[in-house]
């Protein structure tokens, strides 16, 4: 689903246009959803190249995605990496994000004994002041604030670039990245790459971006703990607005899901949500909430930034491909991500008329033969399957990928 929002006052300079990509959060199926969207945004416009933007958000899962294209690495290599081809520069294993928060579980059951303790002597030393839910309230220390060990999101970027030969640094960076977290403290939503946290590498600011309380614990970064940025806000795209930019392109994956009347027509109705327990329900819950936060900061953005275009991608509400898919079968990884590059590819061709004088203003096109390819299939853009000698295809994929470069370089020209 493409929303388009033209510029109510654009900017009347004549330098080149300034692009901006914010990425929102949206876990493990949202990262793969927006990695196929933004593939087919990426070579379906023609002087367009996502990997080559002047300021990039990313929030939770999106700041890894974030961290990536503003490390100068194409949306084919991290469709490659992602989506598991043997030839990319990286093997992602979804499941090392799982492995259990061990030293989290001892630390906090090795707080037991003295809170037990504690509670005894307050309920000896005071009795008519103690209750159960005093017990219960000290008992919750002992809880661990993760469950699984959120390192290993430190570590994979860590991975990633080393793999490609990018630097770990925002200094490193020729374009302004940011990456977002709350401080957990004082629910202040915080920019690491601003001016006041550049010192934090980007894969530490990744890790504390991606920290969804309940399932990964806070994140210490100089003294101070940080959580999911998205606690505060959807796409928080200000940051990029405000560098003056003149078209934004927000992506969010988190839509709720509405299956329309086919849940009344079903025998058994098997989409109903509330067959599918507590992790459906909250699934819905939580993505209602940040559908509808995201909707209103995206109308607030044409007033107070209104030189900017702004585009945002977002999967339709009925795509219950998305809503049910499971991220940690292969099979299903690298149909969802197959699945948003199609359904983009639609969009765009659809929403044509609309969306391509938008871009001529800012000397980019929409590639109308590329889109009609109606055979044209994610493996082809990335050039799957290529060779089995993985080092030899790497070091062609990147040939290739600068090839593509200088040829747009010079067809906007």
């Amino acid at each position: 689903m493409l929303t388009i929002h033209q510029a109510l006052a654009p900017n009347q300079k004549t330098s080149r246009p300034k692009i901006g990509l914010a990425i929102a959060g949206g876990g493990p199926v949202g990262a793969i959803y927006e990695l196929g969207a933004l593939r087919a945004l990426d070579e379906s416009i023609d002087g367009l190249r996502l990997h080559t933007l002047d300021v990039y958000v990313g929030i939770s899962a999106g700041a890894l995605i974030a961290a990536g294209l503003a490390s100068r690495i194409t949306t084919a290599e991290l469709c490659r990496i992602f989506t598991g081809q043997e030839y990319a520069s990286l093997k992602f294993e979804p499941e090392r994000f799982l492995r259990p928060a061990y030293r989290e579980y001892f630390q906090r059951a090795a707080l037991l004994p003295s809170i037990l303790t504690d509670t005894l002597l307050n309920m000896i030393g005071s009795p008519a002041e103690f209750s159960i839910s005093q017990l219960i309230g000290e008992l919750g220390k002992a809880i661990p604030s993760g469950i699984f060990n959120n390192e290993a999101m430190q570590s994979f970027m860590q991975q990633v670039f080393t793999a490609t030969g990018h630097g770990d640094s925002f200094d490193d960076l020729e374009a302004k990245l940011y990456i977002v977290a709350v401080d957990l403290d004082s629910g202040v939503a915080v920019r690491f790459g601003d001016q006041s946290y550049r010192d934090v590498s980007i894969s530490r600011a990744v890790q504390a971006s991606a920290a969804l309380p309940g399932l990964y614990p806070p994140v210490e970064i100089n003294g101070h703990f940080y959580v999911d940025g998205a606690l505060r806000r959807t796409l928080h795209a200000s940051a990029a607005l405000n560098e003056g930019i003149d078209m934004l392109i927000g992506i969010n994956p988190l839509v709720p899901f509405d299956a329309g009347d086919s849940i009344l027509d079903a025998d058994p109705p098997t989409h109903k949500l509330v067959s599918g327990g507590l992790p459906l329900i909250l699934s819905q819950t939580f993505r209602a909430m940040i559908q509808s936060r995201m909707e209103v900061g995206f109308k607030k953005y044409r007033n107070s930034h209104a030189f900017a275009d702004l585009v945002l991608l977002e999967p339709d509400r009925g795509d219950k491909d998305i809503f049910f898919t499971n991220i940690f079968s292969y099979a299903s990884r690298q149909a969802l991500c197959e699945h948003a590059y199609q359904a983009t590819r639609r969009d765009l061709l659809q929403r044509y008329d609309e969306f391509n004088p938008i871009l001529e203003k800012l000397g980019m096109s929409l590639n109308m033969s590329l889109l009609m390819e109606h055979e044209r299939s994610l493996q082809d853009s990335i050039d799957a399957g290529r060779s089995s000698h993985a080092p030899l295809a790497r070091d062609l994929s990147g040939v290739l990928d600068d090839l593509e470069e200088t040829l747009d370089d010079r067809k906007v020209g």
